[in-house]
């Protein structure tokens, strides 16, 4: 069976695992591997509890990823446009920030590790 994807440019996506969600801009769709190459705008660690703000790492200062298509999913405007808001009055460092580039590593090890298991 062939995985469908409708992602396009620009469009942000979700790669979700545990409690954090990795959100990207889609730069372009590689259907014939099928992966996405994407560029990381935000790591949001959600804690125990719903009243609990997420944890936001700004990640645009980080490296693009070329993930497999099945990871990801669309971004809901009404879940990523808060968390946006608060990374958009600062400018992407030109130093790569290391508590979130560490927060991103992390996050990528950990879900290429469930997938493994899993595939």
């Amino acid at each position: 069976m062939d995985f469908i994807c409708d992602f396009h440019p620009r469009q942000i996506v979700c790669l979700q695992h545990e409690s954090s969600n990795l959100y990207a801009e889609v730069i372009q769709v590689v259907h014939s591997r099928p992966v996405c190459w994407v560029r990381p705008l935000l790591l949001a660690e959600f804690p125990p509890g719903d009243s609990c703000q997420p944890l936001i790492y700004d990640l645009r200062s980080t490296a693009d990823l070329v993930w497999p298509l099945t990871l990801f999913r669309s971004a809901l405007d009404t879940e990523v446009i808060p968390l946006l808001v608060d990374i958009s009055g600062s400018q992407p460092q030109l130093d790569r920030d290391p508590v979130a580039l560490n927060q991103l590593n992390q996050f990528i090890y950990k879900v290429w590790q469930a997938w493994q298991e899993k595939g």
